[in-house]
Formats: C-alpha cells, structure tokens, sequence
C-alpha cells in the first residue's frame, strides 16, 4: 500500500503540485521568489558543507515557515550551546528563509528543495543528517523516504492532531498512515493529539506527549524584552495601559469604540495599537477614526509626544516588548479568521481579550477556562470587560496572575524534546 501511495504522490500530485507553484509564482511575488531561491540551492549546500566539522553530529531542522521555525529557535540554540552538532536549517516558505537567513544559531541556513524523488536523495547525500527534526506539519513524503531508506532518524515536534482532521478522511488517512509509518518519534503538544495520532496507526513506540516549545520561546523572550526601553517612561507614568496586538480592520470595528466610550469616564487609560499590517492606508484610517475625538500619536513620532492617549504603532517586530506596558492586552485575528499569539501577552501577568473566533489556539480556550483570558463577542461586551478590569485593580492583578501561571506551568518541553534527541545521536 505504501508503494501505491508514493506512486500515486510522483506521478500524479507532485506534477500538479508543480505546476499550481508556476502558475502562481506569475502572480504573487512570495512564490517567484521560493522558486527563484531554490537555482543554486544544491551548489550552496555543497560549498557550506565543506565548512562542517565532521566530527560533530549533524542535526537538520526544517520549518514550513516563520511561525513554526520559532517554535525551534529554543531546541537549536541549548543544541547549539552544547558545541557538540552542527545544525542544518531549512525553509519551505520565504517569509521564514529571508526573515531567517542571518539567525546566529545554525551552520546552514537553505530553502528545501521542491520534494522530487531526485531533489530529496541528492540533498540527504549532500547534508549526511544524523537526525531530521521537522516542525509541526511540513512533512514531505520524498524526503521521509529518503531518509527512511538512509536508516536517519526522522522526528516530528511539536506535533498537533485534531481527531476531526480532514488528514483522518477516507482514503486521505490510507496516505497519512503510510506516511507516518516512516516517522521515528512524533513528539506532540498535549495527550489528546497523541491520541489522534493513533488514529494513524501510530505505535505507542513513536508517540511522546512533550509539550508545546512555544511556552518556552515566550518566556525566554520576555526575560529580554523586559530590558528594552522602548517608550519613554514619563509618557505612561500614571496611566493605565490598553494594548490591542496584531489588529486587523474586523478587531478594530469592536474594540475602538469600546476603548473610546472607556476613555470617556476614565482619564486615566491609554492604547496602544499595533495593527497586523500597517499600512500607510491602514494607518491613516485609524487616525481618522480618532480625529476630533482623542489625540493620538504614531510611534515613530513619540519623541514630540504631547500627552496623547493613543499611540498608533508603525513598525513590525515589535509587539512582544509592547505587552510588557500592557495593564490589558487584547490580540487581534480572533474577529477575523484566527486569534493570534496569546502567549505573547499572557506571559507579562495581564489579563488578555480576544475575540470569538478561538478554535485554531487551545492556549485561547484554556486561558479562558481558566480566568486569564477573556473571551467577548461584541461591542458592548468588549466595553464591560475593559470597564470592569481597569477599575477593579485587584481583579486586574488576579486575573493577570493566572494567565502568567499558565505559561510557567507549561514551560519545559524544550528541556524534554533535547532529551528525546539525544537518546538516537
């Protein structure tokens, strides 16, 4: 069956798969520059492997993207600090590789090469893996096979399973069955993903509930941003911090006329907002928005600040250090499509809003249940969440308290995962 499955994957997907990339790269840019990046990818690898000291353990780590390769920043930097491997990184996407290419932590930093059965023998034969560790979801069937026939040690982390997952659909679950046959270890987030694993097929053998390494990277990003001094404190002394992360337009439409009408009755809070894209046009529609209403400011402007109340963020790569002015946080996606980070908020001790649309993160919907996170649905419930928690001092810390105690309490599966890792190099 398993021979059927990788026939029907060459012969028929991979030529589709091919040339829906082609096509798209004529129209999205992203696309023209993964098929563009990928020229001399073998001939990059040939001449940085020459650099590799041989006598270290060779450890390759592939990520879809940025979002998944954070999740690894913390296994490879304690792998990296160890002086013992040389660490190979790889990207599908080129949002993660152009993000990514000067990451200090790592010997190789490389697209991975389209999965053909020829793509995938000449990269195992070039990199010589001792083990592959693949992030999350972005597995490839030449490449498992590749190194499954090479007798490499192929581990999935940080693993997620739904038990309604369209991979557990007829005839599509007979492919992922033959799929994950051929994973060594498939390390998951939580017990429940195992399970769904075994739907799979899946032995006892290759699953390990370990945690989910995203606990860890918030954490250890915290300790650093809590050092940055990025807005001034006299422009936040006395006042009562809103920040509201990675808004999109369907967030704004219910959080900013319930910060507004808040504002009124209480002199003392604050926003900032940090939309998720901010564009020049997005920009200028949120100052319009506030126009003859509240003063704001942008960011970049905050040296002339004047007392303004709204501070409009127009920069990326900010947001973590952000929530650390944050009394309340609200993160954004959760009225579009999917929340965004929670944990990113959580781990400064404040209570965090988010919106009604959770299913992509169970961090949301356990930070609910437990009294951290809240969840509102509208413009009215917004306002009567964000009155309540900025005149009840004590409930503010109380509920901060719980949101922070779950990220501690979930800290630990970088730890785990190295030891997994060590048992097979």
């Amino acid at each position: 069956m398993k021979k059927f499955w990788y026939f029907i994957y060459n012969v028929f997907f991979l030529p589709f798969l091919y040339i829906l990339l082609r096509t798209g790269g004529l129209f999205k840019r992203k696309i023209r520059e993964g098929i563009k990046g990928r020229k001399r990818v073998f001939e990059d690898l040939i001449l940085k492997n020459r650099e590799l000291d041989r006598k270290k353990k060779v450890i390759w780590f592939h990520s879809a993207s940025l979002g998944e390769f954070e999740q690894a920043k913390p296994i490879i930097k304690k792998l990296w600090q160890m002086e013992k491997f040389n660490i190979i990184i790889t990207f599908f996407s080129p949002s993660g590789f152009e993000n990514s290419k000067n990451y200090p932590y790592a010997n190789i930093i490389s697209y991975l090469p389209f999965d053909s059965r020829a793509n995938a023998e000449i990269f195992v034969r070039i990199v010589r893996p001792d083990l592959a560790v693949l992030m999350r979801y972005d597995i490839w069937p030449n490449f498992i096979r590749e190194l499954k026939k090479a007798r490499i040690p192929c581990y999935i982390v940080d693993a997620t399973m739904r038990k309604n997952s369209s991979r557990a659909l007829p005839v599509i679950k007979s492919f992922h069955k033959a799929l994950f046959s051929d994973i060594t270890k498939i390390l998951t987030v939580s017990e429940s993903d195992a399970e769904a694993f075994r739907i799979f097929k899946c032995s006892d053998g290759q699953l390990r509930v370990v945690g989910d390494t995203r606990f860890d990277r918030v954490y250890e990003k915290s300790l650093s941003a809590k050092e940055k001094k990025l807005i001034n404190p006299d422009v936040l002394e006395g006042k009562k911090v809103f920040v509201a992360g990675s808004t999109w337009e369907q967030d704004e439409e219910v959080i900013l006329p319930a910060f507004l009408k808040l504002a009124k009755f209480d002199k003392d809070v604050m926003m900032i907002i940090a939309p998720h894209e901010p564009t020049v046009l997005h920009l200028e529609k949120l100052e319009n928005q506030f126009a003859g209403k509240i003063s704001s400011i942008r960011f970049s402007h905050l040296n002339n600040y004047s007392g303004e109340r709204i501070i409009i963020v127009d920069s990326i790569g900010i947001l973590l250090t952000l929530y650390t002015y944050a009394d309340v946080a609200f993160v954004g996606g959760s009225f579009k499509q999917n929340v965004h980070n929670v944990l990113e908020a959580a781990v400064y001790g404040v209570p965090v809003m988010f919106g009604p649309k959770i299913n992509n993160s169970q961090e949301a919907k356990q930070l609910a249940e437990r009294g951290g996170g809240l969840l509102i649905r509208g413009k009215r419930e917004a306002y009567r969440r964000m009155r309540t928690l900025f005149s009840d001092e004590q409930l503010r810390k109380q509920r901060g308290q719980i949101a922070l105690e779950y990220v501690k309490e979930n800290i630990g599966a970088t730890d785990k995962i190295i030891g997994e890792i060590e048992k097979v190099i």
